[in-house]
């Protein structure tokens, strides 16, 4: 009887690891760098490692887009971070600077920062833009799951 395996992409090195579905709440380790693939921190992307993330895991990723100078994006930014320490792994939190990735802003149309992004099989299916608290976050994010 084999079990499930699910793609996960390493917060640390970027590499794609198979992962057994059984074994993702048993702090798997990445093959090729030896971090654990799940932190329980919000993961920093720039447009590469975006691209590797939303394309390749096979875990809903929510993506923080915000920027340095935007007094709600830093306000958010404790409870992104709890968030992460409810929702992995289960689900990739990541967060994305505007400012750094500007092409990413411009092709996903953020109009207004922070907005959370939800990613699931490579594609959007869910927008909430504004600050929220991380009861927030986790309850509107559990709400979207596919």
């Amino acid at each position: 009887m084999s079990t499930a395996s699910l793609h996960i992409v390493c917060p640390h090195c970027h590499t794609t690891n198979r992962i057994a579905s059984a074994d993702l709440s048993a702090a798997p380790d990445c093959g090729k760098c030896h971090q654990p693939l799940f932190t329980g921190h919000p993961v920093p992307l720039d447009e590469a490692a975006f691209e590797k993330h939303i394309a390749r895991s096979q875990v809903p990723v929510l993506v923080d887009f915000w920027a340095p100078w935007c007094g709600p994006c830093r306000a958010m930014a404790p409870a992104f971070e709890q968030a992460a320490q409810q929702l992995e792994p289960g689900m990739r939190l990541a967060k994305v600077n505007t400012e750094e990735a500007q092409a990413l802003a411009a092709r996903f149309n953020i109009r207004s920062i922070p907005t959370l992004a939800l990613f699931v099989n490579g594609r959007e299916v869910a927008r909430q833009p504004g600050a929220m608290g991380a009861a927030d976050i986790v309850r509107w994010a559990r709400s979207q799951r596919v």
